[in-house]
């Protein structure tokens, strides 16, 4: 699978310039602006969801950190988006699950880069959570993505 999708320009305050036309991103009036992720995004189009995807390979293999897992999920999820006619500005919600939130935080620069490696600066709402554990033992990461593709694709 190839990694990178398109990358989108972003200002000098760091705030995403959004493509214009795909989805409107939704930031109340007087909000402080969100790194990394969007406080909603408004689409209409076709919906793409997938289950939790892990960070595994075609062979089933998990690599070793935490940001190496992160990175495959997110090369995994580019391909399912690929498979609908689809890419990462259609992303509009990520729902991170996670075995140890002190790793996620602890690792968010270089997450940010495995992310933008493959997405861009596409910023959809976004969830972290952490749980017990996934259902694959061996994942320390699970990503939910949901993604709408415009009517005219």
């Amino acid at each position: 699978m190839s990694g990178r999708i398109d990358k989108k320009p972003v200002s000098g305050d760091g705030a995403r310039k959004p493509k214009a036309g795909v989805h409107k991103i939704l930031q109340p009036e007087g909000w402080p602006r969100p790194k990394g992720y969007a406080n909603g995004v408004l689409a209409e189009g076709r919906l793409i969801v997938t289950a939790g995807i892990v960070g595994w390979d075609e062979q089933g293999r998990f690599p070793d950190g935490f940001v190496d897992q992160a990175h495959q999920c997110f090369r995994n999820i580019h391909a399912i988006l690929a498979e609908a006619g689809a890419s990462a500005e259609h992303l509009v919600r990520l729902t991170w699950y996670v075995t140890d939130i002190d790793a996620y935080l602890a690792n968010a620069k270089p997450l940010g880069i495995a992310y933008r490696d493959v997405f861009g600066p596409v910023f959809p709402a976004m969830a972290t959570v952490q749980v017990a554990r996934l259902v694959e033992r061996a994942a320390k990461i699970e990503i939910e993505a949901m993604a709408v593709l415009p009517l005219d694709m």
